[in-house]
């Protein structure tokens, strides 16, 4: 039986109202509650089963008291040996069962934590895929981290101790039965006191789950401002903020540190109600079955049998304990994870989807036109302005809005940090609406005379690749990272590392193909992480390439090979550039200008070098600067 990894099918459409929205399954966002009732739902199977493994784990526990109370009365007391060892044995072969169901037990019980974890984490990875660049809007990159991490490891807890609680309240009641057939006095005790423990303990839950939810928001900000300082580490240090960032960070962990100690004096008060309450219990059993003995209403096999249940019975209640502390965790988890699955992809689906054929790409906001199988250029005095247009072209939101910012600015309590709270709350809707009102609608973008809008997001993602300077890199191996999905040979993939001069990152690897790459490509120089994401694209061989400054980071030789190799490789295919390199504007089949947000002239390089003062300052400004040196190297 497979259990690991489960399949996760939410998510996959780029678009909202997407026909095929009913087959996935979307978990359930409305609330905490209904989303950690949707993750118990979708492992009920293995819940059952390892209720039932524990079920038979427990057994020796529920009856094992009985038997020897049968023993004591029946086999000792009467001088019966046959039945003294009969029930021996039994109790043995119990014991035996148990031990063997427990392996099984914790065994499945590891399968559920870990395919609640792999479950959550996964569902986060769709919905930042399907949110694409838009989702940093809406919630901070700490705070996803924290979600697929931390979160879902709650999430496994309570999966696995809902079989716990399930089987605690099952020998529960089998043995309230029993003690109320052996002793009605006692049986009533044990009824009324036992969910007296529980009860007592929920007037702290409360403040428990309100103490873990700021301890939970302040270590997300803390995650956040790590991640922040560290890909931005380069640039701090040269500009000297260390110490700045530094102190704030360790400000913040202060805060998380006051809030975790606030948090774990709730744990620790509902743990010592509970031991006090379980204790009482014990000693009120014991008490009165020592009563109830001395006034002959009980042999001493049952008073016996009677401490067995009383010992026994702190393992359910103990459960009852774990379960709910468990569980207020992950509502709080749920809280945060649904703020991030809860949210809608700004785009629409068409209500009729076109497919156009391949064709001229033409943008109404600025002029510009890209004919197909050629290479066009975009030339820009500000590269924000071809960059601003290359996501156009993609269908992608304005990179330069502003970003939505959830972090507390400054440490607030009770109705302040509430105030804040709402105004974030406020910020969100105001920035879902301003996504909204860019995605809807027409997009001013055409293929083949069809605007963008009209076709199926999935569609354009696929058939339009946009590849700038933020792309990343991943750890594994160099393979994995020229063709991450394993769907082309590896001629195919040499021809793209030739295309892009990137043959030297392969003969640097002592193991080739299989040489370890580092996280974001540490071990990797500047321009050759960038001439390793540029083959990767190229092997995706997309319809129509859209590359932002491609280059940059290499050295002029090594650009010059690219620039002679690349148009051959991409050969009666649609490619867009943005870059004002004369090594690339000399191989162009079209230059477009833009000045202020419009093409103000295009043709040749050498046509607009001629005719347009502004392109050449543009250029010639370019190539006046210093080029990197090394930076392919």
């Amino acid at each position: 039986m497979k259990l690991y990894p489960p399949p996760v099918r939410a998510y996959t459409n780029l678009a909202r109202n997407s026909a095929s929205d009913e087959t996935a399954e979307t978990p359930d966002t409305r609330s905490p509650l209904r989303f950690n009732l949707w993750m118990l739902g979708r492992q009920r199977g293995l819940i059952a089963i390892n209720a039932v493994l524990y079920l038979v784990y427990y057994l020796p526990g529920i009856l094992n008291p009985y038997l020897l109370s049968r023993i004591v009365d029946d086999g000792i007391i009467a001088g019966n040996w046959a039945v003294t060892w009969r029930l021996t044995i039994v109790m043995v072969i119990l014991i035996v069962v148990g031990v063997a169901c427990s392996a099984g037990g914790h065994f499945i019980g590891v399968a559920c934590w870990l395919v609640s974890m792999f479950r959550v984490t996964k569902l986060v990875i769709r919905k930042v895929g399907q949110m694409s660049h838009v989702v940093t809007r809406r919630v901070p990159a700490g705070e996803m981290l924290s979600v697929a991490n931390s979160d879902s490891d709650n999430f496994g807890a309570v999966v696995e101790y809902v079989s716990r609680l399930i089987v605690a309240v099952v020998s529960f009641g089998f043995v309230a039965v029993v003690v109320i057939r052996e002793n009605l006095g006692l049986g009533r005790l044990v009824l009324v006191a036992t969910p007296m423990v529980v009860i007592v303990t929920i007037p702290l839950l409360r403040p428990l789950q309100r103490a873990q939810q700021l301890e939970r928001e302040r270590a997300s900000k803390l995650t956040g401002m790590a991640v922040d300082i560290v890909s931005g580490l380069r640039i701090l240090r040269g500009i000297g903020g260390e110490r700045t960032f530094g102190d704030n960070y360790a400000k913040q962990s202060q805060s998380v540190r006051q809030a975790g100690v606030r948090a774990g004096t709730w744990w620790a008060s509902l743990d010592g109600v509970g031991a006090i309450t379980t204790g009482a219990l014990l000693v009120g059993l014991t008490w009165f079955g020592i009563r109830e003995l001395t006034q002959g209403q009980l042999t001493i096999g049952q008073l016996v049998g009677f401490f067995g249940y009383a010992i026994f019975l702190q393992r359910p209640v103990m459960i009852f304990y774990e379960f709910f502390q468990r569980w207020t965790l992950s509502l709080v988890s749920a809280a945060k994870t649904i703020a991030l699955l809860s949210q809608d992809p700004p785009w629409v689906a068409p209500d009729q989807i076109v497919s156009p054929p391949s064709g001229q790409i033409v943008d109404s906001e600025t002029g510009f036109t890209a004919e197909p199988g050629q290479l066009t250029i975009i030339v820009a005095p500000l590269p924000d302005q071809s960059a601003a247009l290359a996501d156009r072209i993609g269908r992608y939101l304005p990179a330069d809005m502003e970003s939505l910012e959830l972090s507390i600015s400054r440490e607030l309590k009770g109705k302040a940090e509430r105030k804040e709270s709402a105004k974030r709350a406020a910020a969100r809707a105001r920035q879902v609406r301003q996504d909204e009102r860019l995605a809807c609608g027409t997009w001013g973008v055409s293929l083949a005379g069809v605007d963008l809008s009209e076709m199926d997001l999935g569609e354009v993602r696929q058939r339009i690749v946009v590849s700038d300077a933020s792309t990343a890199v991943f750890q594994g191996t160099l393979q994995t990272l020229v063709d991450p999905h394993g769907t082309h040979t590896r001629t195919q993939a040499e021809e793209a590392l030739w295309a892009t001069s990137a043959e030297d990152v392969w003969e640097a690897f002592a193991d080739g193909w299989q040489g370890l790459i580092d996280e974001k490509g540490r071990g990797l120089s500047g321009g050759q992480r960038q001439r390793m994401v540029l083959a990767r694209v190229l092997l995706m061989n997309p319809e129509i390439l859209v590359a932002v400054e491609p280059t940059s980071a290499v050295d002029a030789h090594t650009e010059a090979r690219i620039a002679e190799r690349l148009p051959a490789y991409r050969r009666g295919r649609t490619t867009i550039m943005t870059t004002v390199s004369p090594l690339w504007l000399r191989r162009a089949d079209k230059v477009a200008f833009l000045l202020d947000g419009r093409v103000a002239a295009q043709g040749s390089h050498k046509e607009l070098m001629a005719t347009c003062e502004p392109y050449r300052a543009t250029v010639v400004r370019d190539g006046a600067a210093p080029q990197t040196s090394g930076g392919g190297k």
